[in-house]
């Protein structure tokens, strides 16, 4: 691999071997990384610690059971925001990142400024988490909550090849 090639933010197979290794099971030890990738532990390492310092990796986290913790109602809500200058963007955006229950946040190109993932224990608690919380975040125009019934698929964890 070249030094240009980093440089542009390409990837070879072991490192996208390395990432999606990782995906799967992020308390792998790099003895059973650099195994499963088919490299030594030494030069797995160094790209391990190559692909962490470019930010390709930004971290390792458990992945916490939503129904066990009683959080299995999950509701997506549209954001109409009464004003969309720069100023008023990020005074919601930060104040949307300090509501716990919002798990997501993505600013939408669309009919709506912004679509929330908000999960909570119920009906009940999510109408208190509209109303109280998320209602009231800086211009805060209207909303729209559509529920979820079943989750299919959640999470992200692909490595797209660019080869």
């Amino acid at each position: 691999m070249t030094k240009d090639a980093h440089v542009f933010g390409e990837l070879d197979q072991f490192d996208q071997h390395i990432l999606q290794a990782l995906s799967e099971d992020g308390r792998m030890s790099i003895t059973d990384l650099a195994a499963r990738i088919g490299l030594s532990k030494t030069p797995c390492q160094i790209r391990f610690r190559r692909l962490i310092a470019e930010g390709y990796i930004e971290g390792f986290k458990a992945i916490l059971n939503p129904t066990k913790m009683q959080l299995d109602h999950v509701a997506f809500v549209e954001v109409k925001l009464t004003d969309t200058r720069e100023a008023a963007l990020k005074s919601f955006n930060d104040a949307v990142k300090k509501v716990a229950e919002v798990d997501e946040c993505h600013m939408i190109a669309g009919r709506f400024d912004y679509l929330l993932k908000v999960r909570t224990r119920d009906i009940s608690k999510y109408r208190r988490v509209l109303g109280d919380k998320i209602s009231t975040l800086p211009y805060v125009g209207s909303t729209s909550t559509y529920p979820a019934m079943e989750t299919i698929k959640e999470g992200w964890s692909r490595v797209t090849s660019i080869a």
